[in-house]
Parts: structure tokens; sequence; C-alpha cells
């Protein structure tokens, strides 16, 4: 299914050179709950993503429709892949990170820190050297709905850093309300993680922070990046050029590396997370409430998957 007006509101004429107008957006699956988590898979030409209410991940390919990746999913929630192209989850319902091996073996990755259970690990991302990074807000046990009812065991709600050699966790950030989505700038010397504590607290922030990476294990720096004036920021990707690509309550808000907001791509449901992907990585992801859509863009994702 198509939208056949526009769905392209321009703040900065910036943003004009990072759209196609004549791309429309597409809705490519329509039958989720809470739609979460996509992963492109270059090799595979397939997309992964979490439906967390219904535990399961779905796999959309073009031209062979979607289907059933994994069920049950542990409702999983953000996925990524690492240098060695495994996939990367973080599991509300084991309240722990993991790692799908080749074989389809599930490697855990991080499920404690100091002795006490993570609360539900939310969104993750690789760093060119291995490390592993991700944020463990609370979502996953505020009720049965994505994941399982428990009180939380950590003091705080933090951003945390797997170290690929020694295996140990360190938090790096102890004071967000509920640190969501996060992503690297292209040359991964800024790290951006969303704030998503205002989806309980009205008056809570709702902003994205960035921080500076020092010798890729500390962050240092902290300050807002930018605020979102509709909804909150979710999960986000960064393009090429440095740009911040972010979920909000009425569709995608892109951000030049300024802090500037540079245009929206409006939704008709409210916007979880996002990815890029497609033969030439321009194609934008984006799961949205019940649905899976897509837009080709004018510019291409940042990293690689």
């Amino acid at each position: 299914m198509s939208q056949t007006s526009s769905p392209y509101e321009i703040h900065d004429d910036r943003f004009r050179h990072l759209i196609v107008p004549s791309s429309g957006l597409e809705e490519l699956y329509s039958d989720c709950r809470w739609a979460e988590g996509p992963v492109w898979f270059s090799d595979l030409q397939c997309l992964i993503w979490s439906d967390i209410p219904n535990q399961r991940m779905l796999r959309w390919v073009k031209d062979g429709g979607v289907s059933v990746f994994r069920t049950p999913s542990n409702f999983t929630n953000g996925n990524t892949r690492d240098r060695q192209g495994r996939l990367v989850s973080c599991e509300h319902g084991g309240r722990r990170v993991t790692r799908t091996e080749i074989d389809g073996s599930i490697t855990v990755l991080a499920d404690r820190y100091e002795g006490k259970r993570l609360n539900s690990p939310n969104d993750v991302v690789v760093h060119s050297d291995g490390s592993v990074w991700f944020t463990d807000p609370t979502y996953g046990i505020k009720s049965d709905y994505e994941g399982f009812r428990a009180e939380p065991e950590q003091a705080t709600r933090n951003v945390y850093r797997l170290d690929p050699q020694t295996g140990e966790i360190d938090a790096v950030v102890t004071d967000f309300g509920q640190p969501n989505g996060l992503a690297f700038s292209p040359d991964e010397k800024i790290l951006y993680v969303a704030d998503s504590s205002s989806s309980h607290d009205p008056s809570a922030p709702r902003h994205i922070r960035a921080f500076d990476v020092v010798d890729s294990r500390q962050l240092k720096n902290s300050r807002v990046f930018c605020d979102i004036d509709n909804g909150l920021a979710d999960g986000f990707r960064v393009d090429v050029d440095g740009n911040v690509w972010t979920s909000a309550g009425d569709g995608v808000h892109c951000f030049g590396p300024d802090g500037k907001l540079l245009g929206k791509i409006l939704l008709p449901q409210t916007a979880a997370n996002l990815t890029f992907g497609g033969p030439r990585r321009n194609q934008l992801f984006i799961t949205a409430t019940k649905s899976l859509y897509a837009i080709f863009l004018a510019t291409t994702g940042a990293g690689v998957s």
C-alpha cells in the first residue's frame, strides 16, 4: 500500500537534499502489536524486526513477503549486527543481551551488573572495536505486556558498555530517566542516546543527548543534542553525513549534526524505530506501532549491516 500525498514536512533547505520527492511511503506489513528493533541483513537482503507483545520476530524479503523469523522471541526489542555479522538482541523477557551465532545457537552476552539482574535491555549498538553498548530502562518489567512484571534490581537506569575481550560490563551513564535508542556518529566520536522517560511522566525530558566518546570506553561532555516536539525519541539511526533520523510521535524527525530540525517524514502511526537498508542502504525501514513502512531517500545509512 502506498501513500499518494507527500509524507514530507520541510523545516530546513538541507532536508531537500536528503529526500526523493517522488518516493512514496510504502506500508510493507500491518499485523503487529508493537513493531520495534529493525535490523538490515545486507548479505541476505532481508529485514528482521521485533513484534514485542506477540512474542515473535519477523523477516521481510523483497518479493518474498513476511515470515516468522523466531517465536517465542523472549519479548525481544532492539536488534543490531556485530562486526562478524551476527545478530545481537535485547530481550525484555530474559532481561539480557544475547547474540545469535551462525549455527542458530544463542549466547548470553549480559544479564547482570554488579551481581544484580538488568532491568530490561532495550536497544543496542556495536562499536567498530567490537564493544557492545546498550540501554537498560524498565519498560520490560513494568507490566506483563512487553515482558514480565518485576521490581527493578538496579538502582538506576543505565547505558552500558560490554568489553569484547574480557566480557566486563561498565555503566557508562547512570543519570537517565529511561535511556532508549542509541547510535554512534559516523566517525564514532559521538554517542547519541534518547531519553524516553516522558512516556510515563509528561514533565520528563523529550530529548536526545550527545556524549563525546573517549578511547572508545568512556563518555564525556553530556549535552542535549535535540528536543522532540511531538511525542518522544525512541529508536534512531545516523546517515553518512551525520544527520540523525529518529522516531517520534508523528513519524520520523531528521536533525542535522548541529541539532537543528531539518524535516519530518509523517506517518499515520507512532514511530518506534528505524534502520537503513536495501541494496544501496538508501531505503529507510520504519517500525511504527502495527506496521512496517519503507521509503527511499537521497542519503545512505552510516555503519555496516
